[in-house]
């Protein structure tokens, strides 16, 4: 079993399938996220692939999903 660790090079994640969202501008600016076996979820910077991955819990992408989705972080965006 592989043994992942916050903050390692997201290259070293192997047999997962980084996905972005359809958002994504062309140039690339956006996260890419992984699912890990052990139902962890890694998030690495699509600009910079062979970057590190942070590396959360199931629980803690829930609740960010969730802050999104209830527009908690709203006042973080460009323009407002």
């Amino acid at each position: 079993m592989q043994h992942v660790r916050n903050g390692m090079p997201a290259t070293e994640l192997t047999g997962v399938d980084w996905r972005k969202s359809h958002h994504s501008n062309p140039e690339g600016n956006c996260v890419e996220l992984a699912a890990l076996p052990d139902g962890s979820v890694a998030v690495r910077n699509s600009r910079h692939p062979e970057g590190p991955a942070l590396v959360y819990t199931g629980a803690e992408i829930s609740a960010f999903v969730r802050g999104v989705k209830d527009g908690d972080f709203d006042g973080l965006l460009p323009g407002r």
